[in-house]
């Protein structure tokens, strides 16, 4: 496991599942959203967002987390493993506003300087909530089809249906020691 793309719907844990499998392999992280999203939540054109996306994944070793299918040929071609956190839909929205009820109140910067704000998580039509809800059967509904392309056969492929089982996984992945470790 040297490549690996995380994804699943908005609120299922992908960046976190994602730095985690960075540390433990000893790898860099990739957050696409800091790809996507530039200063004041303007979206990054499609052909500049694919240019970084092919520089990120260029090394031989990263773990990534994101869905954009505007480059998900890219992604999904050049990792070797894929992970899907296929949650039930009540706990990822339950982790949803978890989530953003924190980032609103905490004024966390995400990428780019960018924050979320009470009234476009919870009174936009923009609002991931909303995008939660449509991508959820979308993404049940799409990936095992193009998980079945012949481009993406190479791919190891974990479903994970519970953050038990997603847990019980890392878990059995041995940390990588660097070779100057406990070297003075």
């Amino acid at each position: 496991m040297n490549r690996v793309i995380v994804v699943g719907t908005t609120g299922s844990g992908k960046t976190t599942l994602a730095q985690h499998l960075g540390e433990r392999m000893g790898c860099p992280f990739i957050e696409l959203d800091a790809l996507f999203w530039n200063p004041g939540w303007v979206q990054t054109p499609r052909d500049e967002f694919r240019q970084r996306v092919a520089e990120a994944i260029s090394p031989e070793r990263w773990a990534a987390g994101g869905n954009y299918g505007s480059a998900r040929d890219l992604i999904w071609r050049r990792a070797d493993t894929l992970v899907w956190l296929d949650y039930p839909l009540p706990l990822v929205m339950w982790r949803l506003f978890r989530r953003t009820t924190r980032r609103v109140m905490t004024q966390e910067e995400l990428w780019n300087g960018n924050h979320e704000s009470f009234r476009n998580s919870f009174l936009s039509r923009d609002s991931l909530f909303l995008w939660a809800l449509k991508s959820h059967p979308n993404q049940r509904r799409t990936y095992p089809a193009e998980l079945r392309k012949p481009e993406y056969t190479h791919l190891h492929v974990f479903r994970f249906h519970s953050p038990g089982e997603t847990e019980a996984w890392l878990q059995q992945i041995a940390p990588v020691i660097p070779a100057n470790a406990g070297i003075q």
